[in-house]
């Protein structure tokens, strides 16, 4: 399954740095924001006879004031220009760009929707409006502006890339890949694009793709620190620590003030068991940005690492004071509690948190191991009650398969197709196996089927509970969200335990699996264990445990904070399993 922070109390990923559009800055030619020079250098091609004479001379010192940064006399000039002819498209563009820029936002916007309504199939005056509707944060009119500039001239290659940069900005990676992938197919050499398509495919799971696109960034502009930040963020999710480190420590050597860079190499070294090396990183983050609370948090654990455990107790407190609602830094000052012989004061730690954020996922499964070692052996089997809310439903295959055998085998050729499967991602819990990303993009394929099967076994589930003061009850939520992905192992792949921190209900469906996990006298190798908590906490106590044998076509359904792993098996055959989570909405 998914979305533990790998095996480790830490808490915090690399940095991906990704070219934002900054903030207000509409522009005629829609470049990429380094080329000042060329921001309003463009004229306009009026094919209408009727088109009145345009005046130039106040106008092209409108444009020279705006490329010195001098929207302020930029805009005089283009009120000028206005004045001579109030229709005239170019003088309507540069004085809404001038008037934005100076903080007349609606002004500004007025001034370029009258453009635009002059001029409705110029590329450029199109993409203009889509940035200032993206600066003013109406993404699905910047939208439109963007595709109508699109329409307009399909080989404008900036309106495609912006588009990217805010479908990238919505999340919506598979729309932000196609739009950049667009904007190369129009400009090869297009580098905003080149590293936005590598983000697009970070985003999608698809690590090896996402990796070949930096490193191909790279290959054509080697300078550009920004492409090695983002292609580090992608070897250490790939496992390759080595490499990451490298190529973050030649991105922040090539420009000091790139601090996810500085950050990223911080975050290899500590995989590595350089801990003195990256908590001087994160101390310098901290420095330079003092309420950076995943770096206070990662001082701690290295410091925990090294045995300074008074030192590393003061390192999360002080990640807790700069974010109170920063989960895993009480978690891990809980845990350092356990290390000192201190179940109370763990126990303490996960209260503090639970009074303000009740039901976390976090903080539950912790409080439990805490009761644990506390000896209230009681209280921990009632927050975690594997006959109350563990079920296992056996699904009926939708129609069009015919019957489950057929069904099962669609489901697992299409896992083992996904453009998304990856061996190891690290912030996932799959070891020795394939990982894919969202199984619900399209096409959906035979995950469709499967996904109306979970959401109907979820709200069966859901409404069974008996309404009572159990903090897992008393979060029943109304409505929510599906994620779903898969996992493929062979021998020697198992998943390490770990938990769903921002799901309520989580759930896994076996459409294939080897003969060794139906076998009584095997260990349990290839079944799920319910209860057992990462083997780097500190519990001295160890917790009743749960294991369920998996059937092809069961289905079984658990609390998110259960923690579980996967027991390794050493056979012949494929065991795929599909993974969801249920979020809250």
């Amino acid at each position: 399954m998914k979305k533990s922070k790998k095996g480790r109390a830490r808490a915090s990923k690399p940095k991906a740095r990704s070219r934002k559009r900054p903030a207000a800055q509409p522009r005629q030619r829609a470049v990429p924001a380094a080329s000042a020079a060329d921001l309003y250098s463009g004229g306009f091609d009026f094919t209408s006879p009727a088109a009145p004479e345009i005046r130039t001379d106040a106008l092209n010192r409108a444009r020279a004031q705006l490329q010195m940064g001098k929207p302020d006399q930029a805009l005089a000039f283009a009120r000028e220009a206005l004045s001579e002819n109030p229709q005239d498209p170019a003088a309507l563009n540069v004085a809404g760009v001038a008037a934005f820029q100076t903080g007349q936002q609606d002004e500004g916007l007025d001034l370029l929707r009258t453009a635009v309504a002059f001029m409705p199939n110029d590329a450029e005056v199109q993409t203009n409006l889509g940035n200032m509707l993206a600066a003013l944060g109406k993404p699905e009119e910047a939208e439109d502006a963007y595709k109508a500039a699109m329409s307009a001239d399909p080989n404008y290659a900036e309106a495609a890339f912006n588009l990217g940069v805010l479908m990238e900005a919505e999340e919506r990676a598979q729309d932000a890949l196609d739009a950049y992938e667009r904007t190369l197919e129009i400009a090869l050499e297009h580098i905003g694009a080149g590293q936005g398509r590598g983000n697009a495919l970070k985003a999608l799971k698809r690590l090896d793709e996402a990796k070949a696109a930096f490193e191909e960034v790279l290959t054509r502009n080697p300078a550009l620190p920004e492409a090695r930040t983002n292609l580090s963020a992608v070897l250490q999710e790939l496992g390759d620590f080595e490499g990451a480190a490298r190529e973050a420590r030649r991105a922040f050597e090539a420009d000091p003030d790139l601090l996810e860079a500085e950050y990223n190499h911080a975050i290899a070294c500590q995989e590595l068991g350089r801990y003195e090396e990256a908590i001087e990183g994160y101390r310098h983050i901290l420095a330079e940005v003092p309420e950076h609370a995943a770096s206070a948090l990662n001082i701690g654990y290295g410091l925990q690492q090294l045995g300074k455990l008074d030192e590393a107790a003061d390192a999360f407190e002080k990640a807790i004071k700069i974010d109170p609602h920063f989960a895993k830094a009480h978690v891990n000052l809980a845990d350092l509690r356990l290390q000192q012989k201190n179940p109370q004061g763990a126990l303490e730690a996960c209260e503090r948190y639970l009074g303000a954020h009740p039901g976390q996922t976090d903080l539950l499964a912790f409080k439990a191991i805490a009761l644990g070692d506390l000896g209230k052996t009681d209280q921990a089997q009632s927050l975690i009650d594997f006959d109350r809310f563990v079920r296992t439903v056996h699904i009926t295959p939708p129609e069009e398969f015919g019957d489950l055998a057929s069904f099962n085998e669609a489901l697992s050729a299409h896992v083992l197709d996904h453009p998304t499967l990856t061996f190891s991602p690290q912030s996932h819990a799959t070891r020795e196996g394939r990982h894919s990303g969202e199984l619900l993009s399209e096409p959906k394929g035979p995950i469709a089927g499967l996904e109306a099967e979970i959401l109907k076994a979820a709200q069966v589930y859901r409404d069974s509970l008996t309404e009572d003061d159990h903090p897992f009850v008393a979060r029943k939520p109304s409505s929510w969200t599906l994620s779903v992905w898969g996992v493929v192992m062979q021998a020697a792949g198992h998943q390490i335990p770990h938990i769903h921190p921002a799901a309520w209900l989580s759930g896994v469906y076996y459409p294939k699996l080897p003969d060794i996990v139906g076998s009584d006298d095997t260990g349990k190798a290839g079944w799920i264990e319910f209860g057992r908590p990462p083997s780097h906490f500190h519990n001295a106590v160890e917790p009743e445990t749960l294991s369920v044998r998996p059937e092809c076509g069961m289905m079984v359904l658990f609390p998110s904070y259960f923690y579980h792993h996967t027991v390794p098996f050493e056979a012949a055959g494929t065991r795929i399993s599909i993974a969801f989570d249920l979020m809250p909405t």
